[in-house]
């Protein structure tokens, strides 16, 4: 089987499940699923096993290097995460876990999963190979999954996601991988495979970044603020308001008081400079929200 026929050949599967016909699960397969989760539950469960020093990896030598360096060098400054953030990295491990299991249930060959790979020093660990094609598994948001549905991942890519899948073809000498993606809250799936051309040269990127992480002071800024409505204010970036970094990275903002933000109805908005107040309530010594 081929991996461009992967959607076509799951939803084959889980139609003929809808018209009342068995689904195609095997107790190899079965078991093999519920011990996979059962290990998912058990790492999220002791974050005291995991390594949490800075450490350069795959999974973010995409992110931006301004981030990065902050993370090296503030770790104190890490927003620790929330209950329902826990909540949402438990069910999105264990809705991994179940795509893979549909992806052996429609036929396709899975093989090599969570092997460690290196390039120019850097370690990570692929999901999986697809009939032989290195697949990054992605549990998505809605505004996610389209980016990845429609190709526009390339333009906006805050988490690294193309460098990460670069790097791992550029350690199994492939190009032709790709990203399989779930929408968390439809149950959508979509199969991105970015072409050639739009992925970056990780081992370029990978100088880069090491770069950047032994200068003395943060690099540039990742994004510009952005307008706020027509009175001259300033806020962050979308990218940057889930940031753990960005109270100290703007700290010079609005003449030296910093980033001054404002509960609006669907949430809080950081501004970067006031021009006008807004009419609602300020908060003050405000820590990110997760």
């Amino acid at each position: 089987m081929k991996l461009d026929t992967l959607i076509d050949d799951i939803y084959g599967q889980l139609s003929g499940l809808s018209e009342g016909r068995e689904f195609n699960l095997s107790d190899e397969d079965l078991d093999l699923t519920i011990s996979r989760i059962k290990d998912s539950l058990l790492a999220w469960a002791r974050p005291s096993e995991r390594n949490s020093e800075f450490s350069l990896r795959m999974s973010n030598v995409g992110r931006p290097a301004r981030q990065l360096w902050y993370e090296q060098n503030l770790p104190s400054e890490t927003s620790v995460p929330s209950p329902s953030l826990q909540i949402k990295f438990l069910y999105g491990h264990i809705l991994e876990e179940i795509l893979l299991m549909l992806v052996r249930a429609s036929g396709h060959q899975v093989a090599d999963e969570q092997k460690e790979v290196t390039v120019k020093g850097v370690k990570g660990h692929i999901d999986c190979k697809i009939d032989g094609e290195v697949v990054d598994i992605k549990t998505a948001s809605k505004f996610s999954f389209n980016k990845f549905r429609e190709g526009r991942l390339r333009e906006d890519d805050p988490f690294g996601y193309m460098s990460q899948l670069a790097g791992y073809e550029e350690a199994e000498k492939s190009s032709e991988g790709g990203f399989l993606v779930i929408n968390k809250e439809s149950g959508e799936l979509c199969l991105y495979r970015p072409e050639e051309l739009d992925k970056p040269s990780i081992n370029t990127q990978i100088q880069d970044v090491k770069k950047a992480l032994k200068l003395a002071t943060p690099p540039p800024r990742c994004y510009e603020s952005v307008p706020e409505g027509k009175k001259g204010n300033m806020k962050l970036h979308r990218n940057c308001t889930y940031c753990s970094y960005k109270f100290e990275c703007y700290k010079d903002a609005n003449n030296g008081q910093g980033i001054r933000t404002f509960q609006y109805a669907n949430g809080p908005t950081y501004l970067t400079h006031v021009e006008v107040a807004p009419r609602v309530e300020e908060i003050h010594n405000e820590s990110t929200p997760f």
